[in-house]
């Protein structure tokens, strides 16, 4: 037995105890519970800490520190609060479902939906994008997300099932050059998230004042199949109960026709305006992924670069 796949047994074991606890004790309690999981991580066991210090320093450094370590610390605190709300909702019936998702600017995205092109849908590591999915498909709006297979296989099918659960199609990243295609064809709304560490073929494109690798893909469907794009902020309401107001912002891009100016161009419009969400609650981002890992052939410090002219973002 090699110890990658060991240590994922133990990880599975781990996760199925605790979160059959949270489906035990009522939905306050579990709250309660996954605050105290997410403080031991970030400010005890300080997984990852390291790396989510060095991100906020990068992401606002004219903050001071002891708002950087709220921050921080308030990250954890919402990353396993909100993994809880994900695995909780397939107890959630569609009514309720509907009275914890408030969603502004809906109107103008079904009208674009309506278009019949589908819709191409940004969202980031914020708020929670996996709970506030629910909110489209118990209006009766047929959405599918592109997900990346996890590293733990075991991991990953339990949110895979979640999420076929509560009516959401599932597109592996392998399979996203067809699969997306079909599904805007099929006049779908397709979620991607926007914020990602791209390994292979990304564009670098600002984001926070630093150059990161960004995926091309949501840029090239959407510019292939003339579908408009909106950026979705999911972010959690104050309080115990788990609800959600989830904003749409409607993509302003005029594609120049020269399609790999308008593919660079439009990958940084709505990383722009991912970053200028994340800034609306920087406590409830994702601030524990490496988005800047891979860097420019040849830079030397910091990478960093202008934000394009002439982009724009509907509110």
């Amino acid at each position: 037995m090699t110890a990658k796949p060991a240590r994922h047994r133990l990880e599975s074991r781990a996760f199925k105890l605790i979160t059959a606890l949270f489906f035990i004790v009522p939905e306050r309690g579990a709250v309660a519970l996954s605050m105290l999981f997410g403080s031991l991580a970030g400010s005890v066991l300080r997984i990852r800490r390291r790396a989510v210090d060095k991100h906020l320093s990068l992401a606002f450094p004219d903050r001071p520190r002891a708002w950087r370590n709220r921050v921080a610390r308030a990250s954890y605190v919402h990353l396993a609060r909100e993994w809880m709300a994900t695995f909780r909702l397939s107890r959630l019936g569609q009514d309720e479902i509907l009275s914890r998702t408030r969603m502004v600017g809906f109107d103008a995205f079904r009208a674009a939906l309506e278009e019949g092109k589908g819709v191409v849908l940004m969202t980031g590591h914020l708020g929670n994008w996996e709970f506030c999915a629910t909110g489209f498909t118990a209006r009766g709006i047929p959405l599918d997300a592109v997900a990346k297979s996890m590293a733990n296989s075991q991991f990953g099918a339990a949110l895979t099932e979640a999420r076929e659960r509560i009516g959401m199609g599932v597109i592996d990243m392998d399979d996203a050059p067809r699969r997306v295609l079909q599904s805007l064809r099929a006049g779908h709304v397709v979620a991607m998230l926007g914020d990602q560490n791209a390994h292979r073929g990304g564009l670098f494109v600002p984001f926070f004042g630093k150059l990161a690798s960004t995926a091309r893909g949501p840029a090239v469907f959407a510019l292939r199949t003339g579908a408009p794009v909106f950026l979705g902020i999911p972010l959690r309401d104050p309080g115990w109960r788990q609800a959600y107001t989830v904003e749409l912002r409607r993509i302003d891009f005029q594609p120049s026709g020269r399609i790999d100016e308008d593919v660079r161009a439009l990958t940084a419009v709505h990383t722009a305006a991912l970053e200028q969400a994340v800034k609306q609650a920087p406590e409830q981002y994702f601030w524990q992924h490496k988005r800047w890992k891979k860097r420019p052939e040849g830079e030397r410090d910091s990478g960093t670069a202008l934000a394009p002219t002439g982009i724009t973002v509907d509110r």
